[in-house]
């Protein structure tokens, strides 16, 4: 797959338009999708880089087959978010680029990260790691993918650490930044970004993104349920020219008894995103085909009062359960140093999203954690939570479930 020139990259169309991709046609591959199918049907400019992205995009994180991936770029989607620890999802990826004619059309962004298990963002590369770390982790990613540059490199999950400073020093690693100034001369990679679904100090960590004048664009949580100081970092972002590509849409995609058609609440998720100008897209994990048609249809489509119900719905129903990505309010509150924060966040991906084992995982390596909880007579954690959650009793049901031990 040879690299395209970079002063093509510049020349797609118009957000609003559909822009050729590919297809089934073209590709060769089955399961096209036809003119009676759910289709991206806007494009929007990611901050300067001259990417026109569409504006609902593909997430590869629990990939399982090229096929998918091929439906999706036929579909329009024209922006891959993927990982080497995102289990086979490069390989994924890379066989699906050998059937397809369009790597010139294709947006690609992979991460500094090694492909192995997951254990508390011990994936992602750390301060430490040296230049040739972080040159190597890309060019493990060009391999699988099977092309010869991407498009971004994250530096990617900031904020699972309680310590703001070490985090901001990973932010700007001056190893990282050597190495993607190599990376960017050699043509391996066109464009820096950083990310952060918390869950700690997500915007702190992004807003220092922005500033630095280093990163191209930036992707956050961001969903409907109240993040009070992400506007701020959208504002800044929006008046430096750093794109924001949106993540997270589904507030912790909870389930419930929503009296709505199937793919309205996640449809209206998506439109309150795009609602903000200041979005440049937004990636939402595919895992089947069916995910397509049932995402789609809110593309370039405006929030209705019908979508508004459909959030408000949700967050009466989950907004005493769902714990706010990159808040933070509750931690130093816990006299044990417990990270609160992340263990709620192991339990969604546990319970919401179906990880057990990335979930399980990355508890096993917290200490401490919160099998103290059990004991825990004060309960201050419940008091400091502005959102009124029973922290302590979600901490003594995420113990029993991510540990399979018993807290009384």
């Amino acid at each position: 797959m040879r690299r395209r020139s970079f002063i093509q990259s510049a020349a797609l169309v118009a957000v609003g338009a559909v822009p050729v991709v590919g297809g089934a046609a073209q590709a060769g591959q089955e399961g096209g999708g036809g003119a009676d199918k759910a289709r991206v049907r806007a494009y929007r400019p990611l901050g300067k880089t001259g990417i026109q992205m569409s504006d609902i995009s593909f997430g590869a994180g629990r990939l399982t087959s090229a096929s998918l991936v091929l439906r999706a770029l036929d579909r329009g989607m024209n922006y891959i978010d993927t990982a080497p620890d995102y289990g086979p999802s490069e390989d994924h990826i890379g066989e699906a680029l050998r059937k397809f004619k369009g790597r010139d059309k294709l947006h690609i962004a992979s991460k500094y990260c090694q492909p192995k298990s997951y254990q508390a963002g011990k994936s992602h590369l750390q301060l430490g790691s040296t230049e040739a770390d972080y040159v190597a982790a890309v060019d493990n990613s060009l391999k699988r993918l099977g092309t010869d540059y991407l498009d971004a490199v994250f530096v990617h999950a900031l904020g699972e650490l309680t310590d703001l400073e070490l985090e901001k020093k990973r932010l700007l690693d001056p190893e990282m930044l050597a190495a993607t100034a190599r990376l960017k001369k050699e043509g391996k990679v066109r464009f820096l970004a950083a990310s952060s679904h918390g869950p700690n100090h997500m915007e702190p960590l992004m807003l220092e993104a922005v500033r630095s004048g280093h990163f191209d664009y930036i992707m956050p949580a961001f969903n409907f349920m109240k993040f009070p100081k992400v506007p701020e970092v959208l504002q800044e972002a929006k008046a430096r020219g750093v794109g924001v590509v949106a993540m997270k849409v589904l507030a912790g995609a909870k389930e419930g008894d929503m009296k709505f058609d199937p793919g309205q609440f996640e449809q209206a998720a998506f439109k309150w995103a795009l609602s903000h100008t200041e979005i440049s897209g937004l990636v939402i994990t595919i895992q089947a085909a069916q995910d397509l048609d049932l995402y789609l249809p809110a593309s370039g489509q405006p929030l209705t009062a019908l979508d508004q119900r459909a959030l408000d719905q949700y967050a009466a129903m989950h907004g005493a359960e769902y714990c706010r990505t990159g808040c933070g309010a509750c931690l130093e509150a816990c006299g044990q140093g417990i990270d609160i924060a992340s263990i709620l966040r192991h339990q969604m991906y546990f319970e919401d999203y179906k990880d057990e084992k990335r979930a399980m995982q990355a508890y096993a390596s917290m200490q401490p954690n919160a099998a103290m909880c059990a004991d825990c007579s004060d309960a201050a954690c419940d008091r400091a939570c502005p959102y009124g959650l029973a922290v302590r009793v979600k901490l003594q049901a995420a113990h029993r479930t991510l540990s399979l031990e018993s807290v009384s």
